[in-house]
């Protein structure tokens, strides 16, 4: 899936969660994606989230 077809996709679910649940609703349909998306890319193994959580922490830095 292209990133502009999956842009348009995330897109089209967010407006219809607004329109049916109003403006709380879309937040959590939002915040249900954005971890569905983080679990999905620490499953594929391209996010390390012990790195991440360290980094959070303070105890990592990027640099």
């Amino acid at each position: 899936m292209s990133p502009t077809t999956a842009g348009l996709a995330i897109g089209a679910v967010l407006a219809l969660a607004g329109l049916a649940f109003g403006f709380w609703g879309l937040l959590l349909t939002a915040l249900f994606m954005g971890v569905g998306a983080v679990l999905g890319r620490s499953a594929e193994g391209k996010l390390d989230l012990r790195g991440v959580l360290d980094a959070l922490r303070g105890k990592r830095s990027s640099s």
